[in-house]
């Protein structure tokens, strides 16, 4: 996906926590992850973005559409979401997800499945609970 630099994936998350989780799963998968809070925000990042991951939970906007926004710039995208909303799940996939995973998928798995998703090595470790994400 890139030529020998970690992938930048940009990620839309209004919530704090989730936002930080989901950067942190991104740099134990090997990737540069860039938080966004706004999909104004989301929008500038996908300029340099080799993918986006969209919480599809976001409240500030409508994720479908960030999810189509995503991948009419040619940026490919994953979404995540609640397992049990498999309408939104649907949507995503329609509006060009190309993955979306329940929240409990990155939440046990996450760096694993990043990495897969993206084409990368499969990450040595696990992130710390605590790890710091770069908020936007």
């Amino acid at each position: 996906m890139t030529e020998g630099r970690p992938p930048g994936l940009t990620i839309l998350a209004d919530d704090l926590i989730w936002g930080t989780r989901l950067a942190s799963i991104a740099r134990a998968a090997g990737a540069t992850p860039n938080v966004n809070s706004t999909v104004d925000r989301f929008v500038e990042a996908l300029r340099g973005a080799d993918a986006a991951l969209i919480d599809l939970s976001f409240r500030r906007s409508d994720p479908i559409a960030a999810v189509a926004l995503a991948t009419a710039a040619g940026v490919p995208v994953v979404a995540v979401g609640p397992h049990a909303d498999h309408a939104a799940r649907k949507r995503a996939i329609a509006a060009g997800a190309g993955r979306v995973y329940a929240y409990s998928k990155l939440f046990d798995d996450g760096p694993r499945t990043v990495a897969a998703w993206l084409r990368l090595p499969e990450p040595a470790s696990e992130p710390s609970p605590d790890a710091a994400g770069t908020a936007r």
